[in-house]
């Protein structure tokens, strides 16, 4: 898989994008991640991105035929499985769902706002918009890391086989974990896990996930409901 982030920044990702996981999965070739400079594309002998908006107000908007040309960059010539996406609170919010159909896709490619946003025409130019959560950030980089993480976890090999599929979100939330020492300042691991009846266990599991999800998260037990 071939991601690819179309960003003013491409140094914010130096750290989150060379270790752990990431940087595991690239080292195997199970992706290769690139970045795209928006400003490699600017307007004039100062590689202009940005202007002043239109009809007043604060900030400066980046433009349009910059953001496409970007974009034109980064889109693959021959390859249909892609897709391009725009970071913007205007878009979807990001979940576990979206996360596995990008990590079907051969080329992902995300698009980073910055400033007080981009002109809107750019909507034209892509395929989607995704949002991480209903709060303002200065810009896309951190978005889009975040989407990078939860994509390239479920790529086929990045993780041990079934893995991915049985953590959290995979459809509800996570059971308790617990390791050694077996006791600590009073609170003991539940027996069943130390029985070695792995049904029982499982069980246990089970309805552990449902309980904390019904607690935490009843709107993702709503969701399944309604999605029947």
């Amino acid at each position: 898989m071939k991601i690819t982030i179309v960003t003013l920044f491409p140094q914010m990702f130096s750290g989150p994008f060379d270790e752990s996981i990431i940087k595991r999965a690239k080292e195997k070739n199970l992706i290769k991640i690139e970045f795209i400079n928006i400003r490699d594309f600017g307007i004039g002998k100062h590689k202009t991105v940005d202007d002043t908006p239109y009809g007043g107000g604060n900030g400066m908007v980046l433009r349009v035929d910059v953001l496409k040309k970007a974009i034109e960059k980064a889109r693959s010539k021959k390859n249909n499985n892609e897709k391009v996406v725009l970071l913007s609170p205007h878009g979807k919010q990001f979940n576990q769902k979206i996360a596995e159909s990008f990590a079907k896709l051969d080329h992902l490619i995300l698009v980073c706002g910055h400033y007080e946003g981009f002109d809107s025409r750019i909507r034209k130019f892509v395929d989607e918009e995704v949002s991480v959560g209903d709060f303002i950030l200065t810009g896309g980089e951190l978005p889009a890391a975040l989407i990078v993480d939860a994509t390239i976890r479920l790529v086929k090999g990045v993780l041990k086989e079934g893995s991915a599929q049985k953590e959290s979100f995979s459809p509800n939330l996570e059971h308790d974990q617990y390791t050694k020492p077996l006791e600590y300042e009073g609170l003991k691991v539940p027996p069943v896990l130390l029985s070695g009846n792995h049904a029982e266990i499982e069980k246990w599991r089970k309805l552990q996930s449902l309980k904390i999800t019904s607690s935490l998260r009843p709107d993702l037990l709503k969701a399944q409901k309604d999605s029947r």
